[in-house]
């Protein structure tokens, strides 16, 4: 009987090890959960006709609005007011996080008490306010970001939040917020090609394909999204891939991480504007005919030259249609009453062949300006400026733009209108779980 009862403990003892060790087994090989992709909600400040998204920072998280800049370094955020933060960390000069940030210029700060953006011995750098130009010197630092998952590869449903422990940022003065920025917002969201930017920090940590979309909204009410590392397709309502059928272009990237494409020519109504080549081509600008896309310029900017025989050109082809004294900051303005579906002529920017074309629709070159007046939404940038085309707001709206930072192309849609939807279509579902990245 003995004997039974400990043979039956040595069995027993054998399988409770083996359930631990099998338990051990998976809890130990469990993968780190790792998304499908990223997406960040905009929306459009009616006041200034730029975007904003709400970005979720620091422990105890707080969700404060940035104004998106596609060609900003890195993010900055006011630290001067209640910056309140448990995880918030400033590395200290020369260190690895100052050297990926591209800085190798010491802090020095004479507050009798340290804090956010005033410590001794860490790093800085210049942050710039895209709007006024504005400088400020302000501290690297670190800090937990959160941001939505995308659970499916269909883009279409989000999973949990997902946290970097020490994303890197720039902590900057209250005084850099001076100057027409939508109110009430706390700093600059870059997404321009550097070490540190929103995009690259995401992809990087996430092991994330290094490229991002914008889908900017035409209306206030409603929010578009700019997605990252999302490599399936992207599926608004009622069930349409407007990654589909993109056309690419080589993407070029400027000096300070800006992106530029590549436009040859402009056409009206399928029909060239007569303008000599070489003035795409400014003495300030390196980038060979390229074109700047912005998120900080709400309209078109083109240089003076091109701008007088581009604006001539198309009123010619709007013939019929009475002008009236054109709104500042437009130069060719028309009566609404005058202007139908049909009759404002496309424009076309063609890329490095004439098979590749960006076409832009009535949505986006006209805008309304006051009531019964509509102007083209294309503005004078002067003689001899920087880049002789910057691609504004207006044009980017309700346009599914794609950034390939890995094979250095450039995805675009066209007015996705035409296609009976727009950037506000995207039917995300919210989720309220969460994943907490313990590194």
């Amino acid at each position: 009987m003995a004997s039974s009862i400990f043979h039956f403990l040595l069995t027993f003892l054998a399988l409770s090890n083996l359930v631990f060790l099998s338990q051990s087994e998976v809890t130990s090989t469990r993968a780190p959960f790792k998304p499908n992709g990223l997406v960040l909600p905009v929306y459009k400040d009616s006041a200034t006709g730029l975007h904003i998204a709400n970005i979720t920072k620091r422990i105890p998280q707080r969700s404060l609005p940035f104004l998106i800049d596609l060609n900003g370094r890195f993010l900055w955020v006011n630290c001067e007011t209640n910056y309140l933060s448990n995880t918030y960390f400033a590395p200290f000069c020369r260190s690895t996080q100052c050297s990926r940030a591209g800085v190798h210029t010491c802090n020095k700060c004479f507050s009798p008490s340290p804090r956010p953006g005033c410590h001794n011995n860490t790093c800085a750098v210049t942050t710039t306010n895209p709007l006024t130009l504005q400088t400020a010197i302000s501290e690297i630092a670190q800090d937990s970001l959160s941001i939505q998952s995308i659970s499916t590869t269909q883009g279409s449903n989000t999973g949990p939040l997902v946290t970097i422990r020490h994303f890197l940022f720039a902590c900057s003065p209250s005084s850099l917020l001076q100057g027409p920025l939508p109110r009430n917002v706390q700093g600059v969201a870059g997404l321009g090609h550097d070490s540190v930017s929103l995009p690259i920090q995401l992809a990087s940590h996430f092991g994330l394909p290094r490229q991002f979309a914008l889908c900017l909204p035409s209306s206030s009410q409603k929010n578009g999204a700019i997605f990252f590392g999302t490599s399936g397709s992207y599926e608004t309502q009622p069930g349409l891939d407007v990654s589909r059928n993109l056309t690419y272009t080589p993407l070029i990237i400027g000096a300070q991480g800006e992106y530029f494409i590549p436009v040859r020519s402009i056409k009206v109504n399928n029909k060239l504007v007569p303008m000599n080549r070489s003035s795409l081509i400014t003495t300030r600008s390196r980038n060979f005919g390229g074109a700047k896309i912005s998120t900080i310029r709400p309209y078109t900017v083109l240089e003076h030259n091109i701008f007088a025989v581009f604006t001539q050109f198309f009123a010619n082809q709007l013939s019929g249609v009475s002008r009236v004294n054109p709104i500042s900051p437009f130069g060719l303005c028309f009566n609404s009453n005058n202007l139908t579906s049909t009759n404002v002529p496309n424009i076309d920017f063609v890329m490095q062949n004439r098979n590749v074309t960006w076409t832009i629709t009535r949505a986006n070159s006209m805008v309304q300006a006051r009531p019964g007046v509509s102007c083209l939404a294309f503005v004078d940038g002067g003689e001899n400026p920087k880049n002789p085309i910057v691609i504004g707001v207006h044009q980017l709206e309700d346009n599914f733009v794609q950034f390939d930072l890995v094979r250095s192309r450039l995805g675009f849609s066209s007015s996705l209108l035409s296609r009976n939807t727009s950037c506000s279509n995207f039917n995300f579902t919210t989720s309220t779980s969460f994943v907490d990245d313990m590194e």
